[in-house]
């Protein structure tokens, strides 16, 4: 068939200066298997009906964008324009520069990771954020593992293995991917005791359910929900009371955990690591990837004979960190020495502290260039108040006020058609949909050049 005969061959296409350019950037096997499957899909399209000649001239173009898209990293940076400063979905924290930098030389070179310097043999790897935990938080000792949930999960096996765990109904959370308080307790090998009621625990609970099974009390902080109206819980420095009578260690997980006061922010207050430290705690964990502001991670930080214990425990090689991650976290925590800059210097601390005037003054900006940039695909932009929130499980009800841009366009379906489109950019732009329009909240937009940019693939 004379139309199949006009389909170049293989080496026709890899001779061409498309094909070698290609075999340069992507090499040889890729682009041959490229080649391939285009001409194949082009033969079939030919005994459909197709012109071969037409088709033809069309392969090497074709190729060169299934190698684009098929080079493309599936791990890619995107516009976080949700609103949600700390969106679990797209990475949480952004690093500070400060932090990445330390990443970067943690990457490139080899490291003192685990020897010692002074004495020349063996060191531990802890012992890099060891110092500026305790300092920041007042503790005797620290540790550190691969998330808090990996820091509850040592705890809890480490103080409560084949014993009893006391928590009040009210504090047996669940969190993203299904993540459940029993269930972490059962993986420990720890038995659940459940004391009070959902919306109502006294201390006579906890003193009650004491005995010779009990490992450790545990308080969990409900930092992605809020029980409100008739409720009551002991708080943390009772608690550490009760359980220091009883000669049990008492557990405070803070989940997110912070090391400065959000309400110098304007937001409203959450215990500190610190604070909760100094209530008593036995052991607190909490994570680096939120409200911290550093990449994943989960400290503990107590008591130095459980810290000892937790560090025997044959799990913690099991999560422990890498060289990467302890570099770029020692490096955030150095930030927390000089509370004055800190953000300035803190990415997740900048965006929840940014005032709205700011937020409100970049959306007059932007809009007419959005606008502009929008209007030719039937959409339009206008300047719009909305309210940010903080993400990750931390003050739930809580929002920010907030400035965005609101994008409409003709027809029931317009937020979903344009939101689909925005996420197929090279540089994806993720908003949210709301009373009928797709919503970009400016809060955590560092820079105009970021969207307009974006936006300019369309």
């Amino acid at each position: 068939m004379q139309a199949l005969r006009a389909l170049p061959s293989v080496d026709q296409v890899l001779l061409s200066a498309i094909g070698q350019e290609l075999v340069e950037r992507h090499g040889r096997a890729l682009v041959v298997a490229a080649v391939r499957a285009r001409l194949e899909a082009a033969r079939a399209t030919i005994r459909e009906g197709a012109a071969g000649a037409e088709l033809a001239a069309d392969i090497p173009l074709l190729v060169a964008g299934d190698l684009a898209r098929a080079a493309r990293p599936k791990l890619r940076p995107v516009l976080n324009l949700t609103g949600t400063v700390l969106h679990t979905n797209l990475g949480r924290a952004i690093l500070a520069e400060a932090a990445i930098e330390a990443a970067m030389a943690a990457m490139a070179n080899p490291l003192a990771l685990e020897f010692d310097l002074d004495g020349g043999g063996r060191g531990q790897r802890d012992d890099h954020l060891r110092g500026l935990l305790c300092e920041l938080t007042g503790a005797e000792d620290a540790t550190v593992v691969n998330n808090n949930a990996a820091a509850v999960l040592i705890a809890l096996n480490t103080l409560g293995q084949g014993r009893e765990a006391i928590v009040s109904r009210g504090e047996l959370i669940e969190i993203g991917g299904a993540f459940r308080m029993p269930d972490i307790m059962t993986r420990a090998d720890v038995r659940l005791h459940e004391v009070g009621t959902t919306n109502r625990t006294h201390p006579r609970d906890y003193e009650g359910a004491i005995g010779p099974e009990t490992g450790l009390i545990l308080k969990v902080h409900t930092s992605n929900y809020r029980i409100e109206g008739f409720t009551a819980e002991v708080p943390a420095p009772r608690l550490a009371q009760i359980a220091r009578a009883a000669g049990v260690p008492l557990l405070n997980d803070l989940g997110s955990g912070s090391l400065v006061d959000l309400a110098r922010f304007g937001l409203r207050r959450e215990p500190t690591v610190a604070e909760a430290v100094a209530e008593g705690a036995d052991l607190v964990t909490f994570s680096g990837d939120k409200l911290l502001g550093g990449p994943q991670a989960g400290f503990l930080v107590g008591r130095r004979d459980l810290i000892a214990a937790i560090n025997r425990n044959p799990l913690k090689r099991a999560v422990r960190l890498d060289k990467i991650r302890i570099a770029a976290l020692e490096a955030t925590l150095r930030l927390y020495l000089d509370p004055d800059r800190l953000t300035e210097r803190l990415p997740t601390l900048r965006h929840l502290a940014r005032p709205q005037a700011e937020i409100a003054a970049q959306a007059a900006r932007l809009a007419p260039r959005v606008d502009a940039a929008l209007a030719p695909h039937g959409f339009r932009a206008g300047v719009c108040d909305c309210a940010s929130q903080i993400g990750s499980g931390a003050l739930p009800v809580d929002t920010i006020p907030s400035t965005g841009l609101r994008l409409t366009g003709a027809g029931g379906d317009a937020p979903d058609r344009l939101s689909a489109r925005l996420r197929a950019l090279p540089v994806p732009v993720i908003g949210h949909i709301h009373d009928g329009a797709l919503i970009l909240d400016l809060r955590c937009l560092d820079a105009d050049e970021a969207l307009t940019g974006a936006l300019a693939a369309l």
